[in-house]
Order: C-alpha cells, then sequence, then structure tokens
C-alpha cells in the first residue's frame, strides 16, 4: 500500500511554526557550543543585509533559554526572501547558526552581505539558463544556502577556515564572496564546482538531515531531504537509529509518525520531503547516534538505496530517570 502525505502538511506546517522551542527543557541556560540544539551555535546575534532586495535587519536567534527566537527567525525568512506560509519552515536554523559561528570567529560583528538567498525552482532554472554557477538541485531552494561576504575578510581564507571544519557546504567561485550552506559536507571551487555537468542528477546527490544535533531521549525528531532532482518516491515507515560508530548493527526501529500501515509512504513534492517526523525513544542512553532511512518506489536505479543521517548528540538521561518526572 502506498499512501501520500499531502493530507498531513497543513497540520506539519501549523506545528513546525509554533514557537520554534528546542528539546531542552524551558529551565536551560542559554544554549552554547557545548550544550546547545547545534554543534556550531554562535552567539546567535546576526546583522544581514540582502544586497538583492536591499533589506536588512539586526536579529538574536536565541531567547535567553537557549530557545530560538519564531520573530528573529521570521525576520530572516523576510530579509532573505523566503515563503514562510507556503514552505510550512523557516530558513535552516542550523545555516544560521553555522554562519553565526563563523562570523563571530572571523568578523565578530560584521554585516553580513548577502549576494543570494532563498531561490525559487523557477528562478534557480533561469540564472542556470544565463550560465550562472547554481546547480539543478541547489539548496538555496530548501532553504538551506546563502552566498554572502564579509567587509575585510578574504573570501579565499574564509572558504578555507570552513571547509576545515567538515561541518557543511561551502563553495568559493573566486573574489570575496563564499556560498555557504547546511547541507551535505562538501566544499568545491570554480573548477569543481560541477554546475554545468549536463547529466541528469538521478537523485544521486540527495542528503538526509535531522532538524537539530542535539536531542533529549523521548524528543521528536525531524528528518528533511534536500538535494532532490525528482519527487513521487517513497520512504519505507520504519527508520532504524544506530549508534554513530556501528557500521554492520541493525539498531533500533523508528516509526515515522501518520504512516498508518503503508510499507511505502509515498513523498509526492518537495514540501512533503522535508517533514519526516518520528520520537526517539524515552530511554534511549547518551551518546552519538545516526538515522537510517529506506526508500522505496524509486524512479531511477541510479538513486540510492537508502540515505544515513547526520551524526546526532543525545544528552540528559533517558526521561524515565530524569528526577523532573519522578
Amino acid at each position: 500500500m502506498q499512501l501520500p502525505l499531502a493530507l498531513l502538511q497543513s497540520l506539519l506546517a501549523m506545528l513546525l511554526l509554533l514557537p520554534a522551542s528546542l528539546p531542552f527543557s524551558s529551565g536551560q541556560a542559554r544554549a552554547d557550543e557545548a550544550t546547545g540544539p547545534f554543534f556550531l551555535m554562535g552567539s546567535g546575534r546576526l546583522h544581514l543585509k540582502n544586497l538583492r532586495n536591499g533589506r536588512e535587519t539586526r536579529v538574536e536567534l536565541l531567547r535567553p533559554d537557549g530557545s530560538l527566537d519564531e520573530t528573529a527567525l521570521s525576520e530572516v525568512d523576510r530579509v532573505f526572501g523566503f515563503p514562510t506560509a507556503e514552505k510550512g519552515e523557516h530558513i535552516s536554523p542550523r545555516l544560521l547558526c553555522m554562519l553565526s559561528h563563523f562570523v563571530d570567529r572571523m568578523a565578530p560583528g560584521a554585516t553580513i552581505h548577502i549576494e543570494s538567498a532563498y531561490r525559487s525552482l523557477e528562478y534557480n532554472d533561469g540564472i542556470r539558463r544565463k550560465g550562472a554557477n547554481a546547480a539543478r538541485t541547489s539548496t538555496h531552494m530548501d532553504g538551506m544556502a546563502l552566498d554572502f561576504w564579509l567587509a575585510g575578510v578574504d573570501g579565499k581564507k574564509l572558504w578555507q577556515t570552513i571547509r576545515e571544519t567538515d561541518c557543511c557546504g561551502v563553495g568559493h567561485y573566486g573574489g570575496k564572496s563564499i556560498h555557504l550552506d547546511s547541507g551535505r559536507p562538501r566544499f568545491w571551487e570554480a573548477a569543481t564546482s560541477g554546475t554545468k555537468n549536463p547529466e541528469p542528477d538521478y537523485n544521486r546527490f540527495l542528503y538526509l538531515s535531522t532538524n537539530f544535533d542535539r536531542y533529549r531521549p523521548g524528543s521528536r525528531l525531524r528528518l528533511s531531504l534536500s538535494g532532490l532532482s525528482t519527487f513521487g518516491f517513497g520512504v519505507r515507515p520504519t527508520a532504524r537509529l544506530q549508534p554513530a560508530a556501528a557500521t554492520d548493527q541493525e539498531g533500533s526501529p523508528l516509526t515515522l509518525s501518520d504512516s498508518g500501515t503503508a510499507d511505502c509512504v509515498i513523498l509526492a513534492d518537495r514540501r512533503a520531503t522535508r517533514f519526516l517526523l518520528f520520537t526517539l525513544p524515552s530511554g534511549l542512553p547518551a551518546g552519538r547516534y545516526r538515522i537510517d532511512l529506506e526508500f522505496c518506489n524509486r524512479p531511477f536505479p541510479q538513486m540510492p538505496a537508502g540515505a544515513s543521517s547526520n551524526v546526532i548528540e543525545v544528552i540528559g538521561s533517558p526521561r524515565a530517570e530524569r528526577a523532573e518526572d519522578r
């Protein structure tokens, strides 16, 4: 049986646009890079200036308790030109926290001059036809990327600094600006970007990511796919939670929310691929893990049979042993 996710989108959008609380207790101190929701955090303070639409803002992404500030995220969406209501989500908070981390490191307080932010499919196709360095499956279309520069900071040096962390996607086409995205860790320069390759993608470069890097046992976890060229494929309703270092274990099952009795849940469009919701076991021990997802109804034999997520860290005691739950 194949079950489309279209009927779930309105409910998911409402849930995702509620104030963006983290999988940590509300009384926790302000997030930092040892305990925050992402491995790379920064101060959360950003001064953004979009050179294409003229919009500018200063935001603080984090509330004092470490939760993401909904108003700040919506303001970033406005500057990026991101259609929040249509997408049911925000510009990638992981991207914004990484951006804060590297700006704090290279030029604290500097204005982030944005040359390219969110792109619609139509806009991305248009600039590709004009010869721009734009990938068919650009992470700009998923709200996971920006091209930017910092006054007084050498673009090549900034690119090298980010590249050394192996955290994300970072590209340099020459000059002062770089590309940064929260997709699959990789790096490139103009000669190695591959954006002019006419060969079809066949979903070969897809990437599976979690909404946070750190979680408490029993937290809800959202998986999203990016880097896709074709939709209408499916996922098996049971994912596998694996210790990060494991290579041949079966892992613990995680059931896709609202999957019913389907053995192949069809992802009909881009939005459906962004909202795959699971709940971590309440007794999950602290440690590092990844999630393995299996695909079905693949449109091409070249498409991978499955994908593994980025590594996540589970911190704190299992819910059953936490004092506040006794």
